[in-house]
């Protein structure tokens, strides 16, 4: 919604609500700056006409009457738009706290914050610890990529996004055409889930991947947005969450944690090396390639053939 446009609705909602009687179009007009502005009476009544069912669509219960001159008036009472007494239980207040810490380095920070005020003031507990007698634990959720605040709002607004992306396995990133879904943080890696309009498929994107500028592109979905988007069922299926088979590597002693957090079993080598048995499923070979000169793959011989193959992809690139 353009700005100008949200602060006229502002302003009628709360000329509608401060009155304690019904004010007339005329009334109306002359006390929103924007209506004043809007030239010829069909222009101000088209406007008007819009507005009301906007903040109508938006929850505002506005009542029209008679009023004695004959004209008609709108008024919205504050017993009929009060909100109902807030009530979180220790959870639902967590998760709300748990949220706003997303936006501790966003732009949106001092919004969160102010917004978590108004509900402690309402009476939403001020400390509230799901996580363990003590708190000693404090749950972080980190947002350190550029791209993440567009998107975030791209997916809020429904707008296709332009952006440049890097695959694991190449040296150059591409433009992708994405109708963005939904964000979700799995592992510390933001990913976003969408359809991606060249390949005709649904697409998962790890973030810390896109380079540049999210670009947002005009124009509506093709592709209606699935009632549950599995983001992190599919970057599990990348790093061999739901694997049924083992891979052999060789890892220095100093190197890959992610993978040893993994292992099922682990071997030292000597010499700097250690061997691991790590689950083997798709996209694993993906994410070796990333640990570079660290990871030897022993076997399957055909995983190992995969990371080869995607080794040699990013050399010539």
């Amino acid at each position: 919604m353009a700005i100008a446009k949200a602060e006229r609705l502002m302003n009628l909602a709360l000329c509608l609500l401060g009155t304690r009687r019904p004010l007339s179009k005329r009334e109306l007009r002359e006390s929103i700056e924007a209506y004043l502005e809007a030239g010829s009476d069909d222009s101000f009544n088209r406007m008007f006409e819009r507005d009301k069912d906007d903040l109508r669509e938006l929850g505002l219960v506005i009542e029209t009457v008679e009023n004695l001159d004959g004209d008609t008036g709108y008024l919205a009472r504050r017993d009929s738009n009060r909100l109902p007494p807030i009530t979180l239980d220790a959870e639902e207040a967590a998760a709300l706290g748990l949220a706003a810490k997303v936006w501790q380095q966003a732009r949106l920070a001092g919004a969160a914050s102010g917004a978590l005020q108004k509900l402690r003031a309402a009476g939403l507990p001020e400390d509230v610890d799901p996580y363990g007698a003590h708190g000693a634990l404090e749950p972080r959720i980190p947002v350190h990529e550029a791209a993440f605040e567009p998107l975030m709002l791209a997916c809020r607004d429904r707008r296709p996004v332009v952006f440049d992306y890097r695959k694991a396995n190449a040296a150059q990133p591409e433009p992708r055409h994405v109708e963005p879904w939904a964000l979700e943080c799995w592992r510390g890696h933001w990913y976003l889930a969408g359809w991606d309009r060249d390949r005709g498929a649904e697409r998962v994107f790890r973030l810390s991947r896109i380079s540049g500028k999210v670009r947002s592109r005009s124009g509506r979905f093709t592709v209606p947005v699935p009632d549950v988007v599995t983001v992190r069922e599919t970057v599990a299926s990348w790093a061999g969450e739901t694997a049924d088979r083992s891979a052999r590597i060789r890892l220095r002693s100093d190197a890959g944690y992610p993978l040893r957090s993994k292992a099922t079993a682990v071997r030292e080598l000597g010499d700097g090396w250690d061997e691991l048995e790590i689950p083997y499923g798709h996209g694993l070979d993906a994410w070796l390639v990333e640990f570079g000169p660290d990871v030897v793959v022993l076997g399957p011989a055909e995983l190992r053939a995969d990371v080869v193959d995607r080794l040699r992809a990013v050399a010539k690139g």
